[in-house]
């Protein structure tokens, strides 16, 4: 029996670029997640890059298991891990009310979390079709160009927001993108997301925008147990933590149907969707041991093997042993590190573009003129954008309240749960206990 194109080893020549084409898209986050944490906890230099190789090799780590999925842990789809954007925040926002050692002990009590409620999470899939599905990865792929779109512009708050640089840069890389997936042929066609970031920050040199700087002269650097002390375990200054753990179950059932879809893989919902959330949160549990936040799996790389069309899982091999030598050798970081982030913010749109778009097929299969489809989508979409379109529109609410609420997808994956329940599995319920009746 022939292996699934996802099973197949490919030639060393072909996995490696498109490894290094996954890592290239996604390696901003986990270097601007840690910077984050570096600069709003005060952290030394020594600290920062202690946190940086842990991150890196961790996210490393957590691509293999998901790629390879040993022991039931891991989707064995290819699938990419970072430390994930609101984590990062939520992990702050702790450490500077509770202190960063319950910050860190909050980590590692969600890590555990994961594998305590998900028994009672598999039970709920069944209330997570594709229309629910659908349209959380929509949301997910508009919240993840709003994120592409802020490395290109600034945030509105911050110095040189809307700088004309910038947006040249950003604006260019997709445009040559678009042109090399117009223009070039076979496997050079399949490169045009890295190819394009590469002529990106050629215009960036030639504008001198490259910068070398921020990680020291460390030539190899060790992820450190313990760098900020032993842990602080507080279930209550936990709790939001815990909550995004819920919200990112729900994802990572979206992100493995739709990373099944893309691939052309039959799954198993019930069966499958739990792997990768069981690789979540055994990478998130050993994290806390090394001081990160939550890592989680990654939409942009399923954007990635979309517009490739390189199925293979061995290709996130690749890339999760390129991520462990980066975070195991500075100086493969620094250069990473030397892309402006509107070139990686340019590249970043064009794939989260693509993101959306697959969730938009996925809602395709349903008769959005049935009346009840329609409000399953409506409403969640509504309800998952206004975080989205009006930042700080929770902020008057109690902090744990407007933490959750801000998080677009996991409002809209709720409320599409619930809706499609309300329409569907209760007016089946309704329907039976008519029949008994008459």
């Amino acid at each position: 029996m022939p292996r699934h194109p996802v099973d197949e080893f490919r030639p060393l020549s072909r996995l490696v670029p498109f490894g290094l084409q996954h890592v290239l898209v996604m390696a901003a986050a986990p270097i601007s997640s840690v910077f984050l944490v570096a600069k709003t906890l005060d952290l030394a230099p020594d600290l920062t890059v202690r946190l940086l190789s842990a991150t890196f090799v961790l996210a490393g780590i957590g691509t293999l298991v998901q790629s390879f999925g040993p022991w039931r842990i891991g989707a064995r789809l290819p699938f990419v891990m970072l430390p994930g954007g609101a984590p990062v925040i939520l992990f702050l926002a702790i450490a500077q009310e509770h202190g960063v050692r319950t910050a860190v002990g909050a980590v590692i009590l969600t890590g555990a979390f994961y594998f305590l409620a998900l028994p009672l999470f598999s039970r709920l899939l069944r209330f997570f079709p594709g229309i629910v599905i659908g349209t959380m990865i929509v949301l997910v792929g508009v919240t993840l160009i709003k994120s592409g779109a802020q490395l290109i512009t600034g945030k509105p708050s911050s110095p040189g927001f809307g700088d004309p640089r910038h947006l040249l840069l950003g604006l260019a890389t997709i445009a040559f993108t678009v042109l090399l997936h117009r223009f070039l042929r076979g496997m050079a066609r399949q490169l045009a997301v890295v190819l394009g970031l590469v002529a990106g920050t050629a215009l960036a040199a030639a504008l001198g925008e490259l910068r070398f700087d921020g990680f020291g002269s460390e030539l190899v650097t060790l992820p450190t147990p313990f760098p900020f002390g032993p842990p602080e375990f507080d279930v209550l200054a936990a709790i939001p933590l815990l909550i995004f753990a819920l919200a990112s179950m729900a994802e990572a059932t979206g992100q493995t149907v739709l990373n099944a879809e893309v691939v052309g893989k039959e799954i198993d919902v019930r069966r499958d969707a739990p792997r990768t959330i069981r690789g979540d949160g055994l990478i998130s549990l050993i994290g806390g041991f090394f001081g990160t936040s939550l890592m989680v799996t990654s939409g942009e790389n399923i954007g990635i093997v979309r517009m490739t069309g390189v199925r293979s899982r061995y290709v996130t091999v690749v890339a999760g042993v390129v991520l462990v030598v980066i975070g195991l050798f500075a100086p493969f970081a620094r250069v990473i590190d030397a892309i402006p982030p509107s070139v990686v913010g340019g590249t970043a749109v064009v794939v989260f573009g693509v993101i959306a778009v697959m969730g938009v097929q996925m809602l395709r299969d349903y008769d959005l003129s049935d009346h009840r489809n329609l409000l399953v989508v409506a409403v969640p979409l509504g309800l998952g954008l206004m975080p989205v379109l009006v930042p700080g529109i929770y902020d008057q609410l109690p902090p744990t309240a407007s933490i959750v609420l801000e998080s677009g997808v996991a409002v809209g994956a709720a409320s599409a749960a619930v809706l499609n329940a309300l329409f569907h599995h209760l007016r089946k319920t309704e329907r039976s206990e008519d029949t008994v009746a008459a």
